[in-house]
């Protein structure tokens, strides 16, 4: 089995997949928000868009195509509030996005609501998101 995109150490089939497969509803911000990392991996709009409020703009891929997300960061979070930093790959340079997530909840269910995106750097000690195990600047970050 193979591990869960979104970073919780579970396999995928015990964790995001019955989310996106709709066999399940999350239950609190952090398991939507680590759920919706893995339909962005995934490319799933659909699920994307369906945990979404009507104030979000519908997901599509066409600009995200060239983006290889690489590992999910959970800082913090509440029972509607999420900050995170989503590592990813982009024309062969590694950035990372961080925001601080808003969910609500609309017909008895938590959906992504709003996010303001905040200053972040990938710090050089870090270890690399890529995966390599080594640090940042002995990485990714030359």
């Amino acid at each position: 089995m193979s591990a869960c995109y979104c970073g919780s150490g579970k396999s995928f089939a015990l964790c995001c997949q019955k989310f996106l497969d709709k066999k399940e509803i999350s239950s609190d911000a952090q398991e939507l928000m680590r759920s919706r990392y893995s339909a962005f991996v995934s490319k799933n709009a659909e699920y994307l868009n369906n945990t979404s409020t009507a104030n979000v703009a519908e997901v599509k891929f066409n600009a995200l195509d060239s983006l290889v997300w690489l590992r999910l960061k959970i800082e913090s979070f509440t029972e509607n509030e999420v900050t995170f930093k989503a590592y990813y790959k982009d024309a062969g340079k590694v950035q990372v996005l961080r925001e601080h997530s808003f969910f609500i909840k609309e017909s008895g269910r938590l959906k992504y609501d709003a996010g303001v995106i905040l200053e972040s750097k990938i710090e050089r000690n870090e270890i690399c998101p890529c995966g390599s195990e080594k640090k940042y600047k002995k990485c990714c970050g030359k």
